[in-house]
């Protein structure tokens, strides 16, 4: 076959889905992917005025601030609004819940479905205006078969979801999606309008080279994480190299870079921001579970962040993923410091 010639096989994430679909037999019913598609159109939409964003004046503040207290950009509401109506006419959604509204939105009547969607339309969306990477980050529960669809559906731990994934910004529009099976990435083609698989499989080296920690907070830094940070920058063996440093900003791009070329990424607790920074049920869950299911560990530092009990749908969580060693190598920090402590 002539080298230049284009592949004729091309695996569309629709495809992809539908055979996993497949794979269930008789016990799919089709609402997932259903779902997954009114997604995956959303991220083409997004993809779209992110890139022309300044051109269509979409660029700056909108003159409000969201739930969290931080300034809203204009692409903030308009990503909130598209994702919210999308969801929302796919007649599959009971609960969502956006980093955007203050109070869950509880979808009823006809348009009523049997999965909660807790999302992050726009990740990072403060480095917009400098043209950074942002991106849209999403988990998706099943609503058991006791409930009506209620705020108690999504205050469940993350271990409960049934898919999660982001959708990157950027040069081009990258898909990562999980639905328990593995994770595998698609990037838009945007002559076709369809997403390509391109990274099929995707699993986190056992060991990195890079840290991607936010080391203007260090001045606030707990011990453990100061005493980890200062052992991948002056190792004790001088045959081994120190880590280098990678720190964008938006962590869709941090957690992507982290996924392929392996490390870890932290935003710690810390004596300023007590309860940590991030938000556990948008960013912190999907996250992780994308990096467990590549092969990964994601933890506050004491536990396993799958396995923390939601009690507010806005709460904030400590988060460090990566690659298995190099989380694991955190964590031994933090055990020794709870036993001299102790």
């Amino acid at each position: 076959m002539d080298e230049g010639a284009p592949n004729t096989d091309l695996i569309t994430l629709t495809r992809h889905v539908l055979s996993e679909q497949f794979r269930l037999g008789t016990a799919a019913t089709g609402d997932l992917t259903l779902l997954l598609t009114a997604i995956q159109v959303t991220s083409k939409f997004l993809a779209t005025n992110v890139r022309k964003a300044r051109l269509i004046n979409l660029i700056g503040l909108a003159g409000e601030t969201n739930v969290q207290g931080e300034d809203q950009k204009k692409l903030d509401v308009l990503s909130n609004d598209i994702m919210i109506n999308a969801l929302r006419a796919s007649g599959k959604t009971a609960v969502l819940v956006s980093e955007e509204n203050e109070e869950a939105i509880i979808i009823e009547g006809k348009l009523k479905g049997r999965y909660c969607v807790v999302f992050d339309p726009l990740d990072g969306s403060s480095n917009i205006d400098a043209g950074v990477n942002v991106g849209t980050i999403f988990g998706i529960y099943h609503v058991p078969e006791s409930s009506s669809g209620t705020i108690e559906d999504v205050l469940r731990p993350g271990h409960e979801m049934v898919a999660a994934g982001y959708t990157m910004y950027g040069s081009s529009a990258n898909l990562v999606l999980t639905t328990g099976h593995g994770v595998n990435g698609y990037t838009l083609d945007n002559a076709l309008g369809e997403f390509i698989l391109t990274h099929p499989d995707i699993k986190i080296p056992e060991r990195g080279k890079i840290y991607s920690f936010n080391e203007g907070n260090s001045k606030y830094f707990h011990p453990p994480v100061t005493a980890y940070l200062n052992s991948i920058k002056y190792p004790e063996d001088e045959k081994k190299s120190p880590y280098s440093a990678r720190y964008i900003g938006s962590m869709v791009a941090d957690v992507h870079r982290t996924l392929l070329y392996g490390g870890i990424f932290g935003y710690p607790d810390d004596k300023k921001s007590k309860s940590g920074k991030l938000r556990l049920l948008y960013e912190a869950f999907p996250m992780a579970f994308l990096t467990e299911q590549a092969g990964g560990i994601a933890t506050t530092g004491t536990m396993r962040i799958l396995d923390i009990q939601p009690t507010a749908i806005h709460q904030r969580t400590a988060v460090f993923l990566g690659s298995k060693d190099d989380v694991n190598d955190l964590i031994k920090f933090y055990d020794e410091h709870n036993a001299k402590a102790a």
